[in-house]
């Protein structure tokens, strides 16, 4: 066989064989962060110009998120956050709406004390979508309707619909659920 025919035969395959592997690594990333990010990649890629980008910006929440300093909570600090969470939904009979903010507030607390930083909702949300995406629309919804309290435009049937959602997230937070807490490195 002569030179030519084997680069007419082996260039084709190599070619064949590369483009094989980097789907192979595209479909491996792509399951990886769908995993990762549950209903967030979705909502993520839905919002985004292309899946690309979108993987390309949850690949930056999780190296954001790598750098953060999350811990657990030590059972002292556990048992003050579940007391007040108790006093919050005790608030909700006698005020809604105030119920509703105090939720807010506790829910932010825990995630500062937790590590994340509270510096804005949509980089709270972000931050919080590696590892509790799975609970993050329940944060989204409950922030949409402690947002219309605030205009005091909510029903109570949707400030009672938003403390149930609070509550969700909080007991994850407070739980370190979610995923793995990062042991504090100071």
């Amino acid at each position: 066989m002569s030179t030519g025919t084997l680069l007419a035969i082996i260039i084709p395959v190599v070619v064949v064989a590369a483009l094989a592997a980097v789907a192979a690594s595209t479909l491996t990333r792509r399951r990886r962060l769908r995993a990762r990010f549950g209903p967030e990649y979705d909502r993520t890629v839905e919002g985004a110009d292309s899946r690309l980008d979108a993987e390309r910006e949850l690949r930056a929440r999780e190296r954001r998120h790598d750098a953060l300093e999350i811990k657990p909570l030590p059972p002292a600090s556990r048992d003050r956050y579940a007391r007040e969470w108790s006093g919050v939904q005790e608030e909700f009979v006698d005020r809604p709406e105030d119920a509703v903010h105090d939720a807010d507030r506790l829910v932010t607390s825990l995630m500062r004390e937790r590590g994340y930083p509270t510096e804005g909702f949509e980089q709270q949300t972000k931050d919080l979508s590696v590892q509790h995406g799975a609970t993050l629309e329940h944060y989204r919804a409950a922030h949409e309707v402690e947002a219309l309290s605030t205009h005091s435009r909510a029903t109570t049937e949707q400030l009672r619909g938003a403390m149930v959602h609070y509550r969700t997230l909080f007991e994850e937070l407070l739980s370190d659920g979610g995923g793995r807490a990062q042991p504090s490195r100071s």
